[in-house]
């Protein structure tokens, strides 16, 4: 045995590149979809040596030697299979343990209870009195009975049932707990995480069920529920339907990546089967990193509402990082792939697909709509919008086209764009693992303690009623620090009877660090009203020293007549600058009072 878990085995399996690892030491051209070159265990001089990315492996037609990416450093280099394995999870940034952990995989438990709830959630949803609203909301969104089962869909009931259920099947309370399935009430007592709730089951890439979505049936917050992260739970790894799709995306050569699970449903039900969606939450790297295993090219089918775009180039962005194909669809006004998919079926939806453009060219679309390309300022906000594009193509080839294009669409230099796209270029580590999570978390924990939006944060916490007025008092105009911005803009929307405890739950990563963080600061005796007043003019004063960086761009490339009004804009900025810079206006805590400085 090798040591190594296998669940971690296979993870570092699929986010291997076979191409780039094998390329660094054979040197490979594409012929078709595979790639060849001189074989490197007969020391053959012609391309007789393939690597089938599809399949993530290598193949040479004369000595026969193949494998996968493990075989292929044991061949090659003489390494054991533990060896191996640790050297590409080091070439993919995964980090494996050194102590051996040979014997039964211990999450196995977690799996058999997991299992076990989802075939209870899902008699429920077929059988019981209490699920009739559930089932009558499936058919009003299309979806009948006979499809529930094939689909694995599940409700949770109100009340404890479901825990009697389990402790009578000898699932134990301490492995319901790891698996994510209850939650300790304040008073140390348990209760099902998913209550009252449609449940979605979600498959890590073997097929086994590792945790649910939950949508909330009738009023309540959040909306959407997912397990919590767990030993076999890991949102930001996993990919809804990416289990049964994964074949599709390899003989469409293509994914269609969209927001919900309804949408995924849908799409599959009129023939693309090669539908998946993040859990509920941004794409993140790692899931992207996990797609191109399977495909190079990806088309976003997000709703065009303006969450929905914010939405689709925050994955546009990930997904270049990762070195795929971007397109982007984009969705008549009101539609989304669901009630597209019901209203047209596959021909409309087909068409939409067939029709999308490159992610670079649909930005330059909207801001070309917007009127921005006629103006030196729109001109300028434009690239602005355009850069954070530009500089997530890791492919030296598409970041090239994308400056050209960048250039073109805006009249300036292609040397100008080169130069502002190395200025704060961004080079995100790759990392996986969750202590490497962690880390992150505790490093933006550590830059950001006292910036405004932690402050506001900090209130809508700890002071329920604070949360609309925050909302209506943000001005429009202010840029949010993440992920800050985001936890705002999620609290503001829940209701004021919503626990500060339930937040917490509702989500993970570097948002759950931060709103753990500061519930552990508390609010104390603090006057609350200087707090929001003080954060709320460090906001604005923010955004007036980003609008004088940016009439400051403007003027080093204006014509005089244009600088004497850039001239004019500056000097009313600074003075709506210095109205905000009033003795109390920057609030701080001390000692667990407010005072200014």
């Amino acid at each position: 045995m090798s040591g190594i878990p296998e669940e971690l085995i296979e993870r570092v399996r699929d986010t291997a590149d076979i191409v780039e690892i094998i390329g660094e030491q054979v040197e490979l051209k594409r012929t078709g979809t595979d790639y060849r070159g001189p074989c490197p265990f007969h020391g053959g001089k012609h391309r007789n040596f393939a690597v089938i990315p599809k399949k993530q492996m290598f193949y040479c037609f004369v000595c026969h030697e193949g494998g996968d990416v493990f075989t292929f450093f044991m061949k090659r280099h003489g390494m054991e299979y533990p060896t191996a394995v640790r050297e590409v999870a080091r070439r993919c940034g995964i980090s494996i343990p050194d102590r051996p952990t040979g014997g039964p995989d211990p999450r196995e438990p977690l799996f058999s209870a997991v299992g076990v709830a989802a075939d209870w959630y899902s008699r429920r949803l077929l059988e019981a009195d209490d699920a009739t609203a559930a089932r009558r909301y499936l058919e009003r969104r299309g979806i009948g009975v006979e499809r529930i089962g094939p689909l694995g869909l599940g409700y949770s009931p109100k009340g404890d049932e479901f825990l009697a259920a389990m402790e009578q099947l000898g699932i134990k309370h301490d492995v319901l707990q790891a698996a994510g399935l209850v939650v300790e009430r304040d008073d140390g007592s348990a209760r099902p995480r998913f209550w009252n709730r449609l449940l979605f089951p979600i498959h890590d890439a073997r097929g086994r069920i590792v945790g649910f979505g939950g949508r909330v049936l009738g009023d309540g917050e959040p909306k959407y529920l997912n397990s919590p992260d767990s030993q076999i739970f890991h949102k930001g790894l996993l990919l809804y339907n990416l289990h049964d799709a994964k074949h599709a995306i390899r003989k469409a050569e293509r994914a269609i990546v969209v927001e919900g699970y309804f949408d995924v449903i849908r799409l599959v039900d009129i023939g693309l089967e090669e539908a998946i969606a993040p859990l509920g939450t941004s794409l993140t790297q790692e899931q992207a990193r996990l797609l191109k295993r399977y495909t190079k090219n990806v088309v976003l089918l997000y709703d065009s509402d303006p969450p929905g775009l914010r939405a689709t180039f925050r994955a546009a962005d990930e997904l270049l990082r990762a070195g795929l194909r971007v397109t982007v669809a984009t969705l008549p006004s009101g539609e989304d792939p669901d009630t597209l998919a019901v209203r047209g079926g596959e021909s409309a939806v087909t068409e939409l697909l067939d029709d999308s453009i490159d992610v670079l060219e649909r930005k330059l679309q909207l801001l070309e709509r917007k009127g921005w390309l006629g103006t030196l300022s729109g001109r300028r906000r434009a690239l602005d919008r355009l850069l954070p594009t530009i500089r997530s193509a890791s492919d030296p080839v598409t970041r090239d086209l994308y400056v050209s294009r960048a250039a073109e669409a805006l009249g300036v230099s292609r040397e100008s764009v080169e130069r502002e796209t190395r200025e704060q270029k961004r080079s995100p580590a790759i990392k996986s693992s969750a202590d490497e999570v962690v880390g992150r978390a505790d490093s933006r924990l550590r830059q950001s303690h006292s910036s405004p939006e932690r402050e506001l944060l900090r209130v809508m916490l700890h002071s329920p009623g604070w949360r609309s007025r925050i909302r209506e008092s943000l001005p429009e105009s202010v840029r949010l620090v993440e992920p800050e911005g985001e936890l705002i803009k999620i609290i503001a929307e829940v209701q004021e009877k919503t626990g500060a405890g339930e937040i917490l739950e509702s989500v993970d990563g570097i948002a759950r660090a931060v709103v753990a963080e500061l519930l552990r600061q508390g609010l104390g005796e603090e006057n609350v009203d200087a707090i929001v007043e003080g954060a709320l003019r460090r906001l604005e004063n923010r955004s007036l020293n980003a609008k004088k960086r940016a009439v400051a761009r403007k003027i080093a490339v204006a014509t005089e007549e244009e600088k004497i009004e850039l001239l004019r804009e500056k000097a009313a900025l600074n003075v709506e600058s210095r109205k905000l810079e009033t003795p109390d206006w920057n609030v701080i805590r001390r000692g667990g009072k407010t005072g200014a400085g």
